[in-house]
């Protein structure tokens, strides 16, 4: 038994470790999105909270950047990468803790594979990545709280119910979800006899108060600011059409790809059944009463009654044991079940009437896989050579998938016509989204090496006409020494992070994509700002280039000077 523990330990830190090689190389070569280079803004610009979200992406963003004095990809992305090596490592603990190391071992290594958990919470630099590292922190604390013993029905309230108040709203500064994680425990003490006492316990005035100082600044900066943050994020959830089953399809095949069929499939199988078989009451025993002993065999062959009587008791204490065991195991898949099926059923759900993006529903699906690496652990061992091929299998499936995409991203190896084009390529550039992922390196470089510096230090702003875009430019010029605005409808956090009348009178270069440079508003690209200025002039197109050909442009002008402020809808 002690030989096969340090096996799965040393299996549990090679996956730990294979895992954070692979995030980190991805995070090295992979070119930098919208949504990262919006939030690299937010190191620029500290606050409480965000007009878009609560402020720990911030942090996330922040402590490669500052802790390097560097900008690129990787120091963008590695408090990230070390997070989710977190988040993996309280998943294992609590998995440990419910059902056993090998489904924790399990558990981790589908943790490890499934794609849109490494990249939307392992290498890309999200709001997702502070919220399920303390939604992992909190599910390890509430196994430990709720389940303390094996050999026990009681259950006492005890401190970490505070520490669990406290993942909760650390888990709602990354992220708003973090109150659907709360919400999903209250649902599981109120379903949970046994641990209904919690939600009267003193602790939890305990937990409620250490979760009220953990959001403060979120409630401080709303509070300051007209609750524009909640307004904000309660509209995204507004149905503005009626629903329709084809939406709602393509959501569910969506998120089938997202975390790769295999997975997917079998995680709505797997949470399904649990919730069947917990209405039902039902739950495979682990032994049936009297099946290890013989009572009646024992009275014919002529036991006495004292023998007889020690058996009995034998018997009685070992079925006591057994129902002990199995409702503590339908509890624990219980817990897992409140804080999982609500948020990725109701996001699915959801998606019949709104477009829902995946980050949405995919806290729940990742806690819901602890439940899959359990039902993984029991077929293992009727059916070792099943899970090792379903597992292995997957892996060695997702890997090259993961690997084609990178290095397309990188190089364009499927763009047709690129020189790094295998078999000349397939897909046109103008068609591939991919191409919205620049190189800030070669936008950076334009201004440094360019009579297009000498107009960035005449300029004294930047602005762009998106917001994403003013992302991916403000983070290439920013070591320039300027800093970047939006003149936008959509505003985000820039209405918040300077006054419109900060910038009349003064000159700037308007830089935007040939992606936004035109809408139907303006159909012609200076049409938006010409009543803004009194000059615009167009000085330079930037070409972005991937295996030899222009994927995007970014049009530079000289605008100057500004005669009135932009308006702005809020802020």
């Amino acid at each position: 038994m002690k030989e096969s523990r340090v096996k799965i330990h040393k299996w549990a830190i090679a996956i730990l470790l294979w895992g954070f090689l692979f995030r980190a190389v991805c995070a090295i070569y992979l070119n930098i999105g919208f949504d990262e280079a919006y939030y690299y803004l937010y190191t620029q610009n500290l606050n409480l909270s965000y007009f878009d979200h609560p402020p720990l992406v911030a942090l996330t963003a922040g402590i490669g950047l500052w802790l390097s004095g560097v900008v690129t990809p990787f120091t963008l992305r590695i408090g990230g990468i070390l997070l989710y090596t977190g988040t993996l490592i309280f998943s294992y603990l609590a998995s440990k803790k419910l059902f056993g190391e090998r489904t924790a071992t399990l558990t981790l290594a589908i943790l490890t594979t499934i794609p849109i958990f490494q990249i939307a919470f392992g290498i890309l630099t999200l709001p997702d990545n502070p919220l399920m590292f303390f939604w992992a922190a909190c599910l390890w604390v509430a196994a430990e709280e709720f389940f303390p013993s094996e050999h026990s029905d009681r259950y006492q309230p005890t401190y970490r119910l505070a520490i669990i108040g406290l993942c909760v709203g650390l888990a709602f500064l990354g992220k708003y979800h973090g109150l659907l994680l709360g919400g999903g425990l209250v649902l599981f003490c109120l379903l949970s006899p046994r641990h209904r006492g919690a939600l009267f316990s003193k602790w939890t005035l305990a937990a409620i108060a250490l979760f009220a100082i953990a959001i403060s600044p979120v409630l401080i900066w709303n509070s300051q600011h007209e609750w524009a943050s909640f307004r904000f994020q309660s509209r995204r959830a507004v149905p503005t059409q009626g629903y329709n089953l084809e939406r709602l399809l393509v959501t569910i095949l969506l998120a089938l790809g997202y975390l790769f069929p295999s997975f997917g499939i079998p995680l709505w199988w797997t949470s399904f059944r649990t919730a069947g078989e917990l209405l039902m009451g039902s739950i495979s025993p682990n032994k049936k009463d009297g099946d290890a002993i013989g009572i009646d065999s024992g009275i014919d062959s002529g036991i006495n009654a004292t023998a007889i009587k020690d058996v009995t008791k034998d018997v009685t204490k070992e079925s006591t044991e057994s129902t002990i065991a199995e409702d503590l195991l339908r509890k624990k898949r219980l817990l897992i079940l409140c804080v999982s099926m609500p948020i990725f059923f109701g996001f699915t759900f959801m998606g019949g009437f709104i477009q829902i993006l995946p980050s949405w529903h995919m806290p729940g699906f990742f806690g819901a896989t602890l439940l899959l690496g359990e039902r993984a652990a029991q077929v293992q061992l009727k059916r070792p050579q099943f899970i090792r091929n379903w597992l292995w299998g997957s892996g060695m499936a997702i890997l090259p998938l993961l690997l084609v995409g990178l290095l397309h991203v990188h190089w364009g190896i499927v763009q047709k016509g690129g020189d790094a084009a295998i078999a000349g390529g397939f897909w046109e550039a103008k068609d591939d989204p991919s191409t919205q992922m620049i190189d800030i390196e070669q936008l950076r470089q334009a201004f440094v090496n360019s009579p297009l510096k000498a107009e960035l230090q005449k300029a004294d702003f930047v602005f762009s006409n998106n917001f994403f875009v003013a992302g991916q430019v403000g983070m290439a010029i920013e070591p320039l020494g300027k800093k970047v605005t939006c003149f936008d409808e959509d505003l985000r956090g820039f209405a918040y992070w300077s006054k419109a009348e900060d910038f009349v009178g003064k000159t700037s270069l308007y830089i935007t994509s040939e992606l936004f440079i035109k809408d139907e508003k303006f159909p012609q690209p200076l049409d938006k700002y010409k009543d803004y200025f009194q000059s615009l002039e167009k000085i330079a197109d930037i070409p972005i280039k991937r295996g030899g050909q222009a994927v995007q442009i970014f049009p530079v002008y000289r605008a100057s000077p500004m005669l009135k402020p932009y308006p702005r809808p809020y802020g």
